[in-house]
C-alpha cells in the first residue's frame, strides 16, 4: 500500500518515511501543503498523513481542497491539541486525529484502522484466490494451510495481484505501486520479482495462481 506524508519538518518527515518504509509501505513524502496537494492529485495513494502546522498552505488548507476530490483517507498529525483543534480536523473530513509526539506503534495502528475504515473499507481484509489466503493486518499469507515466508515487497506484490484478481496489471502498474517507480523497459526489477514469488506461492503447490500475460504483465487467478 502507498502512503503520501506531508510534512514540513525534515527529521519528523524521514522518521515517517523510514519507519513506515520499513513496516512494508511503499512511501512518498511532500515536503509543505502545496506540494502535497499536487501530489494528491496527481497520483494514487491509500492513506495520507498530513501535518497541520505549515508555512503558506497548512493542513486545514489542504484537507478542505482533498476533501472535494478524494476519497483517501486522511490522518492529521499534529501538535494542535485542544479538544477544538481535533474536532475542526475531525469536521474537514478527516478520518482520524493523533497529537504529537506520538509513538510509531500507535500511528501503525491508526493508519491499519484508518485503511479498513476508509479507502479500503469495501475491501476485505482477508484476502482469498483458490486456496491461497492473505489477511492484510497480520501480514500473513497462507496456501492450502501452509504458511508462505514472504519478504515486505513479496507481501506488497502479492496484495496487489489479489487486492486486482482476474485483472491483468502490466509492469508499469506494478512497479508503480509496489516500488515507487516509472518503469524502465531496460529493467527486468517486476520479472525477477514476480519469478521470485512464484517460487514460494506457486512452485510447491499443484497449480499456479500467477499467470504470465505476454506482452502486457501479470494476472492473479484460479483457472478451472
Amino acid at each position: 500500500m502507498k502512503i503520501l506524508v506531508i510534512e514540513d519538518e525534515p527529521k519528523a518527515r524521514e522518521y515517517m518515511r523510514s519507519g513506515l518504509t520499513e513496516s512494508g509501505y511503499v512511501v512518498d513524502v511532500a515536503a509543505d501543503g502545496q506540494e502535497g496537494l499536487f501530489m494528491a492529485r496527481e497520483y494514487y495513494y491509500d492513506l495520507i498523513l498530513l501535518d497541520v502546522m505549515m508555512p503558506q498552505v497548512n493542513g486545514w488548507e489542504v484537507m478542505g481542497q482533498l476533501d472535494k476530490q478524494l476519497d483517501t483517507p486522511v490522518i492529521f498529525l499534529t501538535a494542535k491539541s485542544t479538544v477544538e483543534d481535533k474536532i475542526k480536523g475531525l469536521e474537514l473530513g478527516a478520518d482520524d486525529y493523533l497529537v504529537k509526539p506520538f509513538s510509531f506503534a500507535e500511528l501503525l495502528a491508526r493508519i491499519r484502522t484508518a485503511l479498513r475504515r476508509g479507502g479500503l473499507a469495501k475491501r476485505e481484509e482477508q484476502l482469498e484466490v483458490g486456496d491461497l489466503r492473505m489477511n492484510i493486518a497480520t501480514r500473513r499469507v497462507e496456501r492450502a494451510g501452509v504458511r508462505l515466508d514472504l519478504t515486505n515487497k513479496e507481501f506488497n506484490l502479492l496484495q496487489l495481484f489479489m487486492l486486482n484478481a482476474g485483472q491483468v496489471l502490466t509492469r508499469t502498474l506494478i512497479a508503480s505501486r509496489v516500488w515507487d517507480m516509472n518503469f524502465d523497459s531496460d529493467t527486468n526489477v517486476v520479472d525477477v520479482a514476480v519469478r521470485r514469488l512464484r517460487q514460494k506461492v506457486d512452485a510447491p503447490f499443484a497449480y499456479p495462481l500467477i499467470h504470465t500475460v505476454h506482452g502486457v504483465g501479470y494476472c492473479c487467478e484460479e483457472k478451472s
